[in-house]
């Protein structure tokens, strides 16, 4: 029985990864800036794939990939893990993991319209009514009125929605692209690929940019690194590669559902955490959005 929902399982596991990354990153990028997390966490990433792939497979690079494998995983990586990230990683210091998160529920969606767009998935008149509870959930969550209740207004800044919209759409498009180039490869290997086309992309931004002393800064914060090394274990080690082996071995729209749950995940670890509090409107909200992500994917 437990066999037969390896997948779901995995996804799952996911899905509380990337609840203690959440948390981990957006202390640590209050602390020394997302920039700089973003770039250190693959880093370490890619020391702790070494030695497992090592110990496990034999040889700590993924020199078995084929060249589908590697074009593809490394425009993945640089769309999922680069460009989607940074909006992400930055959405954490503007408006807190918990909203970013949130928003982030919208990834199976846009997921089921790229796999539409690219793949040529089907969307079924179900998925779509998904869709629009999902969005419902998310915005009863972002917008509230005005005190005068004649006027909707954001609650939180707009460029930290926009950067959590970014990252959504980052983390979809990166999922299609990986599951298209991954086939049957060992997920692991796979995803340091994925992270090879991160840290080459935020190497080029970095020196663009000329932010390496912020980075060495960074490197002698023990306190920022202590935080940055736990996220790095459950985000990109555990959890990018757990995403990718639980759409391995399920339907993407069901792993993607799964793992949607951060959301709901995360809220206590935003009220021990960061003692934000919890109104019912917005538990209200990230039912609604969890109920039409379980919608989508029926």
């Amino acid at each position: 029985m437990l066999e037969d929902k390896f997948g779901e399982i995995i996804a799952l596991i996911t899905a509380f990864c990337w609840s203690f990354t959440a948390v981990s990153f957006e202390a640590a990028g209050k602390k020394v800036g997302s920039l700089s997390v973003n770039l250190i966490r693959l880093v370490i990433a890619v020391f702790l794939f070494m030695g497992y792939n090592w110990i496990v497979r034999g040889f700590p690079f993924p020199s078995d990939a084929t060249v589908h494998n590697w074009i593809w995983l490394l425009v993945s990586g640089l769309i999922g893990f680069c460009i989607g990230d940074l909006c992400l990683f930055q959405a954490f210091v503007v408006i807190g993991a918990r909203m970013s998160m949130l928003i982030m529920s919208l990834v199976p969606p846009i997921t089921a319209i790229f796999g539409w767009m690219l793949m040529g998935e089907t969307l079924t008149g179900l998925g779509i009514l998904g869709m629009i509870l999902t969005i419902t959930g998310v915005a009863v969550v972002v917008l509230e009125r005005n005190p005068d209740k004649s006027i909707s207004n954001f609650k939180h800044p707009i460029t930290g929605v926009l950067l959590a919209l970014g990252g959504a759409l980052g983390q979809a498009i990166g999922l299609v692209f990986s599951k298209y180039g991954m086939g049957d490869y060992n997920a692991f290997a796979a995803t340091q690929i994925r992270i090879f086309a991160g840290i080459f992309g935020f190497f080029l931004i970095f020196t663009f940019m000329k932010r390496w002393n912020k980075v060495f800064k960074t490197v002698y914060n023990k306190k920022a690194m202590s935080i940055i090394s736990v996220g790095a274990f459950f985000g990109p080690f555990l959890g990018v590669a757990f995403s990718l082996l639980a759409i391995q071995h399920t339907e993407t729209g069901i792993a993607s559902t799964i793992m949607a749950l951060v959301p709901v995940l995360i809220i206590p670890f935003a009220i021990l955490f960061f003692k934000e509090k919890v109104t019912l409107r917005e538990v209200i909200g990230a039912v609604i959005a969890i109920c039409g992500v379980a919608l989508l994917f029926v």
